[in-house]
């Protein structure tokens, strides 16, 4: 089977991952029964509930549908979980994700956006530029764009906008017409189990342009990675300042919290763009962006009125609390090289002011291999506060703890704090600038913290 129009009825588990759920909503709209289980009940799987796909909480045969197309399954979900044991062991039909997101995009033209970190926000972008534009998508995204408040939405233009995602090489199930390469740096080791093997998956990844193909690639990326294109595959650079590249941002400013710049590419040149998501990072991948629109033949107007009203991703560089005592940014960094960008960025919106950070390091296997590079990152903050390292898929690794960062931090203000204790410190202290960044569930932390300040300021 590899063809989506025959599946009525379909079943996830692992319902309420970023990534799933926006395939739940895919069959959905296309009027298949869809249910799922996840094994804890978040805004996410609420909004899933609330537009009529029903979920349960505990691993059950009782619970599961007998009468099922498909069962998906998370590469997060374990062999032995009870439910994928049953399917599997029943002759159902039962595939990953990334086998799901192969059959939608046999038959469209796709904008993969694939990197170690910055490809959710790159692909929204592409997303809303696509969407604000008229010209028409369908996204299938790693993250709550602001604008819609959903990662997925459908168009009747068969293009399909997907964020590529790298871990247990996922996206080399994708066939890309326009592919991004935002970032390759070493993650995923406990799949990978060297630096080298995931710039591998990166050089296949770009191997699977289509003829006639696109490859928008980060002009920073080490110049040794040799990406695998056909010789019809075109190729461009981008970069957020540097004249290295084909395509970059220049004359940039702020103004009242909003960024203020150009972009200058070798054939063509935007003037007067405008962005409100922090982080000039974002800048870059606002570049990004606006590069894959151009080559799509949207135009300047288009491409300059749709990112003026782009209100980001959700826990990407977004303001939770935001008044003139204190200003809350969540995030979803849970990597070096993204905390290095965040905590630049927010230096780049409020200099000389002193950052607090509160990190939640998310897998026992990513904290022992990146330790020394999450310390120094961590470094550029004034004051950071540790939490306990996120599980998510993994069991403890013995001797790997916050503890470990800390230990290789040369800031001697660094604290290792429970999540309550965390935030009785910060509900005391007030610090004014405060970011809180991490992938596991610290977003529930930062929820409670937002419900309790003075001002109850949902920015």
């Amino acid at each position: 089977m590899s063809s989506t129009s025959t599946i009525s009825s379909i079943y996830f588990i692992g319902i309420g991952g970023i990534g799933m759920s926006a395939l739940a909503r895919y069959f959905k709209s296309r009027g298949a029964q869809v249910s799922g289980y996840d094994k804890t009940e978040t805004a996410l799987t609420r909004a899933l509930v609330n537009e009529g796909i029903a979920i349960h909480y505990h691993e059950s045969l009782e619970l599961i549908p007998k009468e099922v197309d498909v069962v998906v399954y998370t590469p997060a979900i374990p062999a032995h979980h009870a439910e994928r044991v049953f399917y599997e062991s029943n002759g159902y039909r039962v595939v990953k994700r990334s086998d799901i997101l192969q059959w939608i995009t046999e038959h469209s033209f796709n904008i993969c956006v694939a990197g170690t970190h910055g490809k959710t926000t790159v692909s929204t972008m592409i997303a809303h530029l696509l969407r604000d534009s008229q010209y028409g998508c369908n996204a299938f995204l790693g993250g709550i764009a602001a604008n819609y408040q959903t990662n997925f939405w459908s168009s009747e233009r068969e293009v399909a906008v997907i964020e590529a995602d790298e871990y247990d090489r996922s996206f080399l199930k994708l066939s890309p017409d326009i592919a991004v390469i935002t970032a390759v740096d070493a993650d995923h080791l406990d799949i990978y189990g060297t630096p080298e093997e995931v710039e591998k998956a990166f050089v296949e990844f770009s191997g699977r342009l289509k003829p006639g193909g696109i490859l928008i690639k980060q002009q920073g990326i080490a110049s040794h990675i040799r990406f695998s294109t056909a010789a019809s595959v075109a190729s461009v650079t981008y970069s957020g300042q540097s004249p290295l590249a084909q395509v970059y941002a220049t004359n940039i400013r702020v103004e009242a919290g909003t960024y203020h710049f150009d972009i200058t590419g070798t054939s063509y040149a935007i003037q007067g763009l405008q962005l409100s998501m922090g982080g000039l990072h974002n800048i870059e991948n606002a570049v990004a962006a606006v590069t894959v629109a151009h080559q799509l033949g949207i135009s300047d107007d288009a491409i300059r009125s749709a990112l003026a009203n782009f209100k980001g991703v959700k826990r990407r560089f977004e303001y939770r609390i935001q008044t003139s005592e204190q200003v809350l940014i969540d995030d979803y960094a849970h990597h070096p090289e993204e905390l290095k960008a965040l905590i630049t960025g927010v230096k780049s919106i409020f200099p000389g002011k002193p950052i607090t950070l509160v990190f939640q390091p998310h897998l026992f296997s990513r904290t022992r291999d990146l330790c020394t590079a999450f310390a120094a990152s961590l470094d550029l903050a004034d004051e950071v506060i540790l939490l306990p390292i996120y599980p998510a898929r993994e069991l403890p690794i013995e001797g790997v703890t916050s503890e470990m960062i800390r230990n290789h931090m040369k800031n001697e203000q660094v604290h290792i704090f429970s999540k309550a204790e965390c935030k009785t410190w910060i509900e005391q202290a007030q610090p004014a600038v405060l970011v809180m960044a991490g992938a596991g569930d610290i977003d529930q932390l930062i929820q409670e913290i937002v419900n309790n300040h003075p001002s109850q300021t949902h920015a």
